[in-house]
């Protein structure tokens, strides 16, 4: 039944209808939607359909003040915790806004666009002064909405898309070329690549970066391509199909740092015939272990963003930035 025209605005939905229509618990559907990493793929996706449909948006702003917890913060969302990259991110945004008498929260899109989407507008009603993403999203437009808030969005590590905004990211392109020149030099003619999800915009500037020195070469390559090699299970079946092939690589070059640690496990547990190994990030234990990675310095990126979301608080009329750090070769005995 439609409701009369003098009735005012229709209540918000609740948490418990996002709940009670997903299925699930009241406690389950608040970590679902806080993006914690332990609800289940299948719950999340539950009670994020359950979301959209009853178009839910959580606001704990009033709460928060009436408990005295509101203070200046500026928010990350990240895409997936258990990644060291994010935690060496987030330290050193956290040091750098700490100066400013504001603190950091921290949420988990878990690379899903619908999620992101909902931790950014939670963000928002919970009156955070900026956001700080690395975003699933393939067209970022849905961030004018926080803009036009007076809500700073700082894009690190991946690029705005469709939308004016500050970035901070690191030359991939020039980090897969420096990869790929590495191995040449050192003899390899069949070198394959295992990146992380294809949409994403680092796994596609790394392989653009390979693509113009091997094929500027005349190597045959594309065809030890991988893809969606988003965790270390993944990276250790790729890497299995690999090694399997009659004519396998003499060389891999793993997208990120748990691409890597599954290459790594992978050929560990294989024949002493090992090819060579070159990483992107530089995990502490690449170091132990002697692998050659292509990094770049994540405190830097993560300074830069938190420096980016200061000054467009201090002043929304200054020109957009969009900042490109330098990415550095660290060869080790794996590519030796």
């Amino acid at each position: 039944m439609n409701r009369p025209a003098d009735a005012g605005p229709a209540p918000r939905p609740t948490l418990a209808q996002v709940a009670a229509r997903a299925g699930v618990s009241l406690k389950t559907a608040s970590r679902a939607l806080g993006g914690e990493s332990y609800v289940s793929e299948k719950t999340l996706a539950s009670v994020l359909a359950a979301a959209a449909e009853l178009d839910y948006q959580r606001n704990a702003a009033a709460s928060l003040l009436a408990s005295g917890r509101l203070a200046d913060s500026i928010g990350l969302i990240t895409g997936d915790f258990t990644n060291p990259f994010y935690s060496a991110l987030a330290h050193a945004i956290e040091d750098e806004i700490r100066t400013r008498g504001m603190h950091l929260s921290v949420a988990n899109s878990r690379e899903s666009a619908e999620q992101e989407q909902l931790v950014a507008h939670d963000l928002a009603d919970r009156q955070t002064k900026a956001v700080v993403t690395v975003s699933a999203m393939t067209d970022h437009a849905e961030y004018a909405q926080l803009q036009a808030r007076g809500i700073p969005v700082v894009f690190v590590d991946r690029p705005a898309e469709n939308l004016a905004a500050d970035s901070v990211v690191f030359d991939n392109r020039e980090g897969g070329r420096l990869a790929a020149q590495h191995l040449i030099e050192g003899g390899h003619h069949r070198i394959a690549f295992i990146g992380d999800y294809a949409w994403l915009p680092t796994y596609r500037q790394r392989l653009a970066g390979m693509g113009d020195v091997l094929d500027a070469a005349g190597e045959r390559w594309r065809d030890l391509l991988r893809t969606d090699a988003h965790d270390v299970a993944s990276s250790r079946e790729r890497t299995r199909e690999l090694l399997a092939l009659d004519d396998a690589p003499t060389a891999i070059v793993a997208g990120n740092n748990r691409i890597l640690l599954g290459v790594m496990e992978e050929i560990s547990a294989g024949t002493d015939d090992r090819p060579a190994v070159i990483g992107f990030d530089d995990p502490e234990w690449a170091r132990v272990l002697g692998v050659s990675v292509v990094a770049g310095d994540v405190e830097a990126l993560g300074r830069d963003a938190a420096r980016l979301a200061l000054a467009r608080l201090g002043d929304r009329t200054r020109a957009f930035e969009s900042v490109v750090l330098p990415m550095h070769l660290l060869a080790r005995r794996s590519t030796a």
